[in-house]
């Protein structure tokens, strides 16, 4: 049970960094490395990490829905229980950078 919610977490921690490189690499025409560096200079990083975020919501579903068109996968309550730890974990980075 322990194993799979960290695979939860781990999963949702590695979606949220997706997001923020899929975000960044679609709508800004700099760098990653650039855009985090100013990020972090001016106070944005919070809002990248939100919007990062918003994969965990795919994920959560995921792992939650027992079919995905005519495929059928078991119901996986604890990984999704970890995707909403990385989740909250977010939550509490976008508090931190924000305010």
């Amino acid at each position: 049970m322990k194993i799979k919610i960290l695979k939860g977490f781990v999963l949702g921690l590695l979606a949220n960094v997706v997001g923020v490189f899929l975000y960044v690499y679609f709508f800004s025409g700099r760098e990653f490395e650039y855009v985090i560096e100013k990020g972090i200079e001016q106070g944005f990083i919070g809002s990248l990490i939100g919007l990062g975020a918003i994969l965990n919501v795919l994920l959560f579903f995921f792992f939650l829905t027992g079919k995905i068109g005519k495929f059928r996968k078991p119901v996986q309550p604890y990984e999704a229980r970890g995707v909403i730890m990385a989740t909250i974990l977010a939550a509490f980075a976008v508090l931190y950078f924000e305010f």
